[in-house]
């Protein structure tokens, strides 16, 4: 299945996650979502958010100051929410 980039450099907490959400609702369940960002605090915010929402954070890294995170959104029934 094909991944969806979204560069949210330059953006500061909450931002990259309430972007992220509204980006995986508009996805497929079972799609993947790659987010780019360079606030540190978003680390702590994107595990937070898959382990509330029961979106699967597959992945992350760091590699000169660019965060990466792979999330798989949710494929149950109520992955809309």
């Amino acid at each position: 299945m094909a991944e969806t980039v979204l560069d949210l450099k330059d953006l500061r907490c909450p931002l990259p996650v309430l972007r992220a959400n509204r980006a995986l609702r508009s996805l497929p369940p079972g799609a993947r979502l790659r987010v780019l960002a360079t606030d540190r605090a978003a680390v702590a915010d994107f595990q937070a958010y898959c382990r509330e929402s029961g979106h699967a954070l597959l992945a992350w890294s760091e590699e000169a100051g660019v965060f990466s995170f792979v999330i798989r959104r949710r494929t149950d029934e109520a992955a809309g929410t």
